[in-house]
């Protein structure tokens, strides 16, 4: 036996749900509870995204210009403050220019002085200097055999003090007849003889006189001797050598060691020139400048060169070497 529950049935009852997206008119199914708060609501996800999203990217830009901002400011309050132009005034004056004219050349010695033998012809026998000395005048530089004018100077000297003794006679032969002449002792043509014997004598000592200074003379010409102080620029005299009046220089002197330099100067460049100008003489591969002034500038013009002789007198300088 048993008994069986009828179940009992609600009566019939319409229901409205108004919610956040209520639609008009809209029936929510039939019951006592509310839609579940759990359930998705179509085509509300995809747009939370999008709002995330879009607020992502105006926090990003705000931060990127705000940076901006900062980095920008001074930069180009700088920029204002270069761009503002900068003035200088500046006094009108007036001051020389200088101009320089350059030219080639080379150096010299300004008194280029050749030394030889002038007395006869003989053998080098020693030779007392080098090229590059310095010397005084009258120092002798090298010297000549003297063999065969020893003996002649000697023989002139004896024969001097000959016509010496000879001249003495004569006078005091002279001088006695001019003592008697008065007592008539010696006639008038005798001693007018005396007395031209006796200036006869006296004009012979003068002559063995004047042959032994020219004997004496060319016995010291032997020694050849610096005509003046300098140095000696070049030696071509060897011992053994025969030196001859009128040969080949044995010495080469630079008067006073003075050095100049001898160039070339453009035609156009020779009316801007003048005779005390300073100028500066540069040496290959030496760094410093020779301090000198213009000392001679050439009378003529080349036609075929165009070009006018200059020279710069320069100070003595050990750095300074002559060309030959």
């Amino acid at each position: 036996m048993g008994a069986q529950l009828e179940p009992q049935v609600p009566p019939a009852e319409s229901v409205t749900w108004i919610g956040r997206d209520h639609a008009a008119n809209v029936l929510h199914p039939v019951g006592n509870e509310p839609p579940s708060a759990g359930r998705d609501i179509p085509g509300r996800g995809p747009r939370r995204w999008v709002i995330a999203l879009v607020i992502a990217a105006i926090a990003v830009a705000a931060l990127v210009w705000v940076k901006y901002v900062r980095t920008a400011g001074p930069t180009s309050g700088a920029a204002a403050a270069n761009s503002i132009p900068v003035v200088t005034v500046t006094s009108p004056g007036s001051r020389a220019v200088t101009a320089r004219i350059s030219f080639t050349g080379a150096l010299a010695a300004r008194y280029d002085m050749p030394i030889g033998s002038d007395t006869d012809t003989g053998r080098i026998k020693e030779i007392y200097v080098e090229a590059g000395d310095h010397v005084k005048q009258g120092q002798i530089m090298a010297k000549l055999d003297g063999a065969v004018l020893v003996p002649q100077v000697n023989r002139l000297a004896a024969s001097v003090e000959e016509s010496r003794a000879q001249a003495a006679l004569s006078a005091a032969q002279y001088r006695r007849g001019l003592g008697v002449q008065a007592a008539g002792a010696l006639s008038a043509e005798e001693i007018e003889h005396r007395r031209a014997t006796s200036l006869t004598d006296d004009a012979r000592v003068k002559v063995a006189v004047a042959q032994l200074a020219e004997a004496q003379a060319r016995l010291e010409r032997t020694d050849v001797r610096a005509p003046a102080d300098g140095v000696v620029l070049t030696r071509t005299a060897e011992v053994g050598q025969i030196a001859s009046p009128g040969g080949p220089a044995l010495f080469r002197l630079a008067r006073n060691g003075e050095v100049e330099m001898r160039g070339q100067v453009a035609e156009q460049d020779m009316a801007r020139l003048r005779v005390g100008q300073s100028a500066a003489v540069y040496i290959t591969n030496v760094a410093k400048p020779f301090e000198g002034h213009v000392r001679l500038l050439g009378a003529v013009i080349d036609p075929m060169t165009r070009l006018g002789e200059i020279r710069i007198a320069l100070g003595a300088d050990p750095a300074l070497r002559s060309r030959h």
